[in-house]
């Protein structure tokens, strides 16, 4: 539950006629309620067991293909395949919506700090819990995801190697089910490790781990099993596993579709599909709000929006002094009314990279970066890019930065925002809109960009979700986990390892904010703004919703349909 989920970027879609000063504020059938709800709560229709009926499919709407079934791999960490693997794979901890974590009773009987010098855990695996291929839990497969995760192996491909790095050892304890745990430096954020966890036969090959599950998941331990994955239909069916253990789910199946994001609310209005993420797109939380069988679900969620900046080798942005111009000449409040202020209304601009609004720990770290595009032309001077006409050449080359879009509504209408912005002070903006499958695994992922925006889902262990984006591998730059602008610096390593090892939570948070701070001066992401978490459903769905934070994983097996 560490990792972040990424997901493309969506809002409401704008006028043909885009300017800058269009689209702030503003009211309508489109308005969220204002911006008192807090972290700690969600909004999913709430029913006992009593209350909802045995069977029925469940019609859920994704808008890309998993490209990777290994949550654990760089590929497989978006938003589309977790939604997809978390109905199949084991979660030790999941997330309540305070954004608490709680043991998982199905998988764990017991998870215990037996000492803390060094620190070691212990973990007795629930007796009842076997793969789908009939073997046991045991402590091997603890074993086998740590040394694909702890970073000793170039050949694997992990999305984030923390707190499996703080590991020395994981041994067999009493007996096959009792896990021993030791690590060589304190991790604080422990229960964040081993979720998802897979099994044994994935984690034993670096090849198994980064191809193996790409086309489907090969075993499987949770309420679902894999029905059928249909490429040409674009649908992936999950079925009620009759061989799990735990509480029997409501469902007989989750039929998960892939739609564009505007065309959901018309296959909702159809009966093609149940749920679906509004995307904070305008449009559809209009028309779900006046569907009389639909019900839109409203709960902050740490689902936030910001641009990263390719600061690899060879790259325009590898000046650090160059970034932090851009900063300069980007207007971020603009970009947030252009792409929200329609839904809520003035909307506040994220000032963390870290830690989403709404929760206890968000600061404001942004040491008062203002938006000067005065600063930002002194700055581009200094560094001897000069006008040159429209825009500004240094050595004979133009200051040209390929803006990457996933051709969504937002990205795309993002992407025309910073072409005006960033045009303003000599600085061309190329757009690349690519398609929404390709965007994360042929350019995000691989660093074939200048500039980009899309979304972070944050996790509830901040050391743990964010470390592998901010840090930097010095010694083996293509290990880039999530940090995919490749911007960073030992200092920043140095300081997300020490707040790893902080077992004190209050000292962790303030140490996390000082590594926030750090993260605005090196200038490789702009944090941008907070999306509106809504969900609509149909009314008759029971126990989903908006899951605000509690997300990772959802509880599927409690979803149903009411009586």
């Amino acid at each position: 539950m560490g990792r972040r989920k990424v997901l493309a970027l969506a809002a409401p879609v704008l006028a043909a006629a885009l300017t800058l000063s269009a689209c702030g504020g503003g009211g309508g059938g489109g308005q969220l309620p204002p911006a008192d709800i807090k972290a700690g709560v969600n909004d999913i229709n709430p029913q006992p067991d009593s209350n909802i009926k045995d069977g029925g499919t469940l019609q859920f709407a994704i808008d890309s293909p998993s490209a990777n079934w290994n949550q654990n791999q760089v590929d497989g960490n978006d938003v589309a395949s977790a939604r997809m693997s978390n109905t199949l794979m084991p979660w030790i901890f999941t997330e309540a919506a305070d954004g608490s974590l709680n043991l998982n009773k199905d998988y764990l009987t017991s998870a215990d700090v037996v000492s803390t010098s060094p620190q070691v855990l212990e973990f007795k695996i629930n007796p009842k819990a076997k793969w789908s291929n009939g073997r046991a839990f045991t402590w091997e497969d603890f074993q086998a995801q740590w040394k694909a995760q702890n970073g000793t192996n170039p050949a694997y491909q992990p999305n984030s190697t923390t707190g499996y790095e703080n590991i020395a050892s994981v041994e067999r304890g009493s007996d096959d089910q009792d896990v021993k745990i030791t690590f060589a430096q304190p991790f604080g954020e422990w229960k964040a490790l081993f979720s998802p966890l897979y099994p044994k036969e994935l984690n034993s090959d670096p090849n198994e781990f980064n191809t193996g599950w790409v086309d489907a998941p090969k075993i499987t331990a949770n309420a679902f099993k894999i029905g059928k994955i249909d490429l040409t239909a674009k649908t992936v069916e999950v079925v009620k596993d009759p061989n799990w253990w735990g509480k029997p789910a409501h469902l007989d199946s989750i039929l998960f579709k892939v739609l564009t994001r505007p065309s959901m609310p018309d296959a909702m209005a159809s009966g093609a599909i149940d749920v679906a993420d509004t995307n904070a797109l305008l449009d559809a939380i209009t028309r779900y709000k006046s569907m009389p069988n639909v019900t839109l679900h409203q709960a902050l969620a740490p689902d936030t929006v910001h641009m990263t900046l390719n600061g690899g080798d060879g790259r325009l942005l590898a000046d650090q002094k160059l970034r932090q111009a851009v900063f300069k000449a980007v207007d971020r409040q603009s970009i947030a009314n252009a792409e929200i202020g329609k839904i809520t209304p003035n909307p506040p601009l994220l000032n963390n990279h870290i830690f989403a609004k709404g929760t206890k720990e968000y600061k404001d770290n942004s040491g008062g970066l203002q938006f000067s595009a005065d600063e930002a032309k002194k700055a581009l001077d200094a560094l001897g890019w000069k006008q040159n006409g429209q825009y500004r050449s240094k050595d004979g080359k133009e200051l040209d930065l390929t803006y990457v879009s996933s051709s969504t509504p937002a990205s795309d209408d993002t992407g025309k925002i910073l072409q005006q912005q960033l045009a303003q002070v000599g600085i061309k903006v190329t757009i690349n809109a690519v398609p929404t499958a390709d965007f994360f695994p042929k350019y995000v992922n691989v660093g074939n960009f200048d500039l980009t925006t899309f979304r972070w889902i944050a996790g509830s262990a901040p050391v743990s979700g964010q470390k592998g984006a901010y840090v930097i591998d010095l010694k083996n730059p293509a290990n880039v986990q999530q940090n995919f602008g490749h911007v960073g610096n030992e200092a920043i390593n140095d300081a997300f390892s020490k707040a790893g090892s902080e077992l004190d939570d209050a000292k962790r948070v303030d140490d996390v904010n000082a590594i926030d701070a750090q993260l605005w001066d090196v200038a490789g992401e702009l944090p941008l703004y907070q999306v509106p978490g809504s969900v609509a459903t149909k009314k008759t769905v029971a126990n989903y919703g908006a899951m605000g934070f509690a997300t990772n994983p959802i509880d599927y097996a409690a979803i149903g349909f009411t009586k």
